[in-house]
């Protein structure tokens, strides 16, 4: 299995942005001003590039709404460290991206703090990059309206770099405010972040880049990554992705799947919550039972998943078993309304995982059940005929090991 790690990087930033619910592009409107100002610096191309995806990837430690509105509103705030050291973490243990991860460590650090760090001067200067450009774009925000970049951006820009400048030597490196003066004053700065060509601005630099192909292992890594993100937006789905697609993984295993199809039923596992993102975590917190609006919100997230999916693996497959977990046998799951012989043994296993760990896991409305209660209502959804009955044995048979996996 072969992925592009630039086309990879993009949809998963699109994933990022449905955290902010009702505010899109801000990884590339952050990655264009930062690789705009990198070329005023004469960096080369493959620094310049290392900005663009640095910029795209510098919010995956970011999964609450509360924490993105707070994040793309004020210019400092007190607990933005909070997502910089999750999001390198989440990265240091990805080898193709983990080079990003000191950047996004400290992408929320004033230029004055990070002279007194053990820090290389290229570190330095690039992590501070991203924090310019992020802050640049929350003075940006409110010349937005619905997706329109609003006229009076065009004479009214000034007193966005004069505000930046004012932070020199102080938020930013002085090296960085003069060539930010540079770029931003050409009117183009400011019209390439607009929604209707922001999308064709990225294309231009991916055309530019070198392209790079990764293999299965790494898109097993880069999925790990984002299901922590996923999973981080609620203390109740702590692992939640990670132990769906062990138990998922356990079952393909013993029921004779080998190879690469154990890896992509892993995938599938791993984000098959990726559209959750879009979910506010009050709604996924609630205690109680959720309005018919609440359960819009929540209804839509396996389909968004597919959408986002179906843009990074060529093999339609693992799209298609993520997007499918909420279906069932009776064809009246969602979002397809999918009918038994539609849904592929790979799919009702990522079904009967997910259900299988949710029921072990401690939820806002209940707490966690014990193996007998769990297989108790497994057997039921099975009577029921909702859910596979060869899975369902399969449980029974594998049940202290997929337990395990579910819990500890």
């Amino acid at each position: 299995m072969k992925i592009n790690l630039q086309r990879t990087i993009i949809s998963l930033t699109n994933a990022l942005d449905f955290v902010g619910t009702d505010e899109f592009h801000h990884g590339k409107r952050v990655a264009l001003m930062a690789v705009s100002i990198a070329r005023e610096m004469n960096w080369p191309q493959a620094r310049c590039d290392k900005m663009l995806y640095c910029g795209m990837l510098h919010d995956c430690g970011v999964s609450r709404t509360l924490e993105h509105r707070n994040i793309t509103t004020t210019l400092e705030w007190d607990g933005a460290q909070e997502h910089s050291l999750r999001g390198a973490e989440y990265l240091a243990a990805c080898p193709p991206l983990a080079h990003f991860a000191p950047l996004v460590r400290w992408h929320h650090t004033r230029w004055e703090a990070l002279l007194h760090e053990a820090l290389s001067d290229e570190l330095r200067l690039e992590t501070n990059l991203i924090f310019l450009a992020d802050r640049c774009d929350v003075l940006l925000a409110p010349y937005f309206i619905a997706a329109t970049l609003k006229n009076e951006i065009l004479w009214e820009y000034p007193e966005i770099v004069d505000r930046i400048s004012a932070l020199g030597g102080t938020l930013f490196s002085p090296q960085l405010i003069e060539a930010f003066r540079r770029a931003a004053s050409r009117e183009a700065f400011w019209l390439a972040m607009d929604p209707a060509y922001i999308e064709g601005e990225i294309e231009d630099h991916l055309r530019i880049g070198q392209p790079v192909e990764l293999g299965t292992a790494d898109a097993v890594a880069i999925a790990g990554v984002f299901a922590h993100t996923v999973d981080a937006k609620s203390s109740y789905t702590l692992e939640h992705s990670t132990r769906v697609a062990r138990i998922a993984r356990h079952l393909a295993q013993v029921s004779g799947f080998r190879g690469e199809e154990l890896d992509k039923i892993e995938i599938a596992g791993l984000l098959h919550d990726i559209g959750k993102l879009r979910v506010p975590e009050d709604i996924i917190d609630k205690p109680g039972p959720l309005t018919r609006q609440e359960r819009a919100h929540v209804m839509r997230h396996s389909y968004d998943t597919g959408q986002i999916l179906k843009k990074i693996f060529p093999d339609p497959s693992i799209a298609d078993w993520a997007a499918m977990h909420h279906e069932n046998l009776l064809g009246t799951g969602y979002p397809f309304h999918t009918h038994a012989k539609e849904i592929p043994p790979e799919a009702r296993m990522i079904a009967v995982a997910d259900i299988f760990q949710a029921l072990s896991q401690e939820r806002p409305y209940r707490g966690h059940m014990g193996k007998a209660e769990v297989m108790g209502r497994m057997d039921e959804m099975c009577a029921q005929g909702r859910i596979d009955a060869n899975m369902v044995s399969l449980l029974h048979a594998q049940l202290d090991a997929c337990y395990a996996l579910a819990v500890e």
